[in-house]
């Protein structure tokens, strides 16, 4: 029989882990802190981990490496009530299977760990533990812990550490460049240079002589020879922003580039063999524009190898108070000054703008907030008029489809959670109800419960 072992020091969600587990015809082994798991690493075998991340005494990362180190086939699957990027790239550079943010879907959570265990069985077939990696690096700071932005943070590390071209698509303003960033970080390449260049803010002629370089005296005013973006980006990450934009003589440049792995200075007579991982991004719509012709389509497989799609900021409104929070504590660490907070007021006005401008656009909303406040406090006066002045009646994302009242009190906890970072104790406090009742709308809504009543990472 399958065997799992599960490890969660909340007594409520260890016991819902179990029950699930179970009724899928698993026999579950339950502890209640990580330290009995590092200890059962070597001692007994196991089909399966699934961990809490922050424990009390020894958490979830001391299970992932006991089981790396002396279970080496042992897939581990760690939840965590908070998703990020650093936590995502942490848990699965150190070769977690997965990475799952609390509350989980219960349905999610079964085909996780069938998922995990196809793949144990698959790798002892073939006579091959699951790969692991080294330590993790550091990475770009990209906020929000919404499942969307999960599923963004899982694919980049486990991208990061190939050689594979990287696209990634998104509205302006999401945040592409930081995932480039973060691709590039977590890289073999890490050490090298990050080179990035916008397509858009060149012209054509112009962003040849960049990318290649020229020779002297290649035209008008080229008085010395000049390497191109190619060439200081060698063994290094190249970043192309909004490569949409790029002209049909550029594409098909480009594409030789790719193909031969050398450049040819503007006015040059010899090549120059570069070695450079390439991140692509765009808010256009390729595939339409290959259908048109307006973009090579030889050129779009090449630069298409893996997509990474950025959700706008409308659809994951719950992130706003995490972004607020960053963005707060960074204009206070850059000013040298004590760190502002939103009131709830303002923090209304924020959920019912649209965002068009995506982060990007909450950034300078915060920024010319805490600029013009009066005092430490931002109200929905100090906000640009274009936020303050052009809400819609209702908060994005929890009323606009009309949903069922069991869908819209679904939606309304996992935003109340999400407001008190996680916390069940807080947000049953905010919604008025008992720990227990908050437990129970979580299993009506097939969401599983768990972690610390203290906010922190459980």
């Amino acid at each position: 029989m399958t065997r799992i072992l599960v490890v969660e020091d909340d007594a409520v969600a260890r016991d819902l882990l179990r029950e699930i587990l179970s009724a899928e015809g698993f026999e579950v082994d339950a502890v209640d802190d990580g330290a009995p798991a590092v200890e059962r690493a070597a001692s007994r075998r196991y089909d399966l981990v699934v961990s809490d991340i922050r424990m009390e005494r020894v958490g979830g990362m001391d299970v992932l490496r006991a089981f790396s180190e002396k279970a080496p086939g042992t897939p581990v699957i760690l939840i965590t009530a908070f998703g990020d990027v650093t936590g995502a790239m942490e848990a699965i550079g150190h070769g977690a299977y997965d990475y799952v943010s609390k509350p989980f879907n219960v349905e999610e959570l079964r085909q996780t760990v069938a998922r995990a265990l196809e793949r144990r069985r698959l790798s002892a077939e073939a006579g091959a533990a699951p790969r692991t990696s080294g330590e993790r690096t550091q990475v770009a700071e990209i906020e929000g812990k919404s499942p969307r932005m999960l599923d963004v943070y899982k694919l980049v590390a486990r991208v990061a550490p190939t050689t594979a071209t990287v696209l990634v698509v998104g509205e302006s303003g999401t945040g592409k460049e930081l995932v480039a960033r973060a691709i590039h970080s977590r890289s073999p390449r890490a050490g090298k240079a990050f080179v990035p260049v916008n397509c858009t803010a060149l012209s054509e002629s112009l962003l040849e002589s960049e990318l290649f370089g020229h020779a002297r005296g290649a035209f008008t005013g080229a008085v010395a020879a000049k390497r191109g973006l190619f060439e200081m980006a060698n063994d290094g990450t190249l970043f192309l922003d909004e490569i949409g934009d790029m002209g049909p003589k550029m594409q098909a440049q480009l594409l030789r580039v790719l193909q031969d792995g050398e450049v040819r200075p503007v006015g040059g007579t010899e090549s120059i063999k570069v070695d450079v991982r390439l991140v692509c991004a765009t808010n256009r719509d390729l595939e339409a524009d290959v259908k048109t012709g307006r973009f090579r389509e030889d050129l779009y497989f090449r630069i298409n190898v893996v997509t990474v799609r950025m959700p706008p900021l409308r659809e994951r409104a719950g992130d706003i108070p995490i972004l607020v929070r960053h963005f707060l504590a960074k204009i206070a660490r850059r000013e040298g000054r004590p760190e502002a907070s939103v009131s709830p007021e303002a923090l209304d006005v924020l959920y019912r703008h649209s965002w068009p401008g995506n982060v990007r656009e909450l950034e300078n909303a915060i920024e010319r907030a805490v600029a013009v406040a009066k005092g430490n406090v931002v109200l929905p006066s100090d906000l640009p008029v274009e936020v303050y002045g052009g809400s819609p009646a209702e908060p994005a994302g929890i009323f606009d489809d009309r949903p069922t009242l069991s869908e819209l009190e679904k939606r309304y906890i996992a935003l109340i959670l999400t407001e008190c970072g996680g916390n069940k104790k807080r947000a049953a406090e905010r919604l008025g109800i008992d720990r227990r009742t908050l437990y129970r709308a979580l299993e009506r809504a097939g969401v599983a419960a768990g972690g610390e009543d203290d906010g922190e990472e459980g």
